[in-house]
């Protein structure tokens, strides 16, 4: 059985005993939590039920294991034929990794 979530305006296809990694900024720095996804947009299976915008009654529980940071993210802008406006700036996401305890109906 696997579900399709939404978090932070992305959306993860996650399973059972699966780890994934969102983006801290919308969970909050919680270590060692349970964690409540109740926006599931569709849950596969045998049976699949596909929601309008959302399941009724659907719930993933996730247990966070622990906070990173992503890749460095280079930023470059430059105009051309101007000597002037270039830009350089660099990012890393926060990010935590879940591991999917149960997904409920």
């Amino acid at each position: 059985m696997y579900a399709i979530i939404r978090s932070g305006g992305k959306q993860y296809r996650v399973a059972e005993g699966e780890l994934v990694r969102v983006e801290r900024d919308i969970l909050g720095s919680a270590d060692k939590d349970k964690v409540t996804f109740s926006e599931v947009l569709m849950v596969g299976g045998d049976q699949p039920q596909v929601g309008a915008p959302m399941v009724k009654g659907a719930s993933v529980v996730a247990t966070v294991l622990r906070e990173s940071r992503g890749e460095k993210i280079i930023v470059f802008k430059k105009k051309r034929r101007k000597n002037h406006t270039k830009r350089k700036h660099g990012h890393r996401q926060d990010l935590v990794e879940l591991r999917i305890d149960s997904i409920n109906l």
